[in-house]
């Protein structure tokens, strides 16, 4: 099992109601391995995303807005698949961006707004 890197920076920080959560990428935070799959990789991100807001007791449905990073522009189809299944109407805002390269050799990495 690969150890626990310190962070220099807070995985979730809340000022004044608003809820920040860092970037959370598509991999296994046991073995720092990246997910492979495309959704499986998209839903590793996300999943992550749900552990830390419940640090500050929140889920989902607090978020107003979401940012995807991924490596490959198409997976905003598998995003849009995602986004629709596991966001509740209304649903937050939402980004996609693509990038060169991110952390680890993950594909994609989520970062979320929310509001208490």
């Amino acid at each position: 099992m690969a150890e626990q890197k310190e962070h220099p920076y807070s995985l979730v920080f809340e000022k004044d109601g608003i809820v920040y959560v860092s970037g959370a990428a598509s991999m296994n935070y046991e073995t720092f391995q990246p997910v492979k799959g495309r959704m499986e990789a998209l839903d590793a991100a996300l999943d992550e995303i749900c552990k830390r807001l419940a640090t500050v007791g929140l889920d989902l449905s607090h978020v107003v807005k979401v940012t995807y990073f991924v490596t490959d522009v198409t997976l905003r189809n598998e995003a849009n698949d995602q986004f629709k299944k596991r966001f509740s109407a209304p649903r937050p805002a939402r980004t996609v961006i693509g990038v060169s390269a991110l952390p680890f050799g993950n594909s994609a990495a989520i970062d979320v707004t929310a509001h208490r």
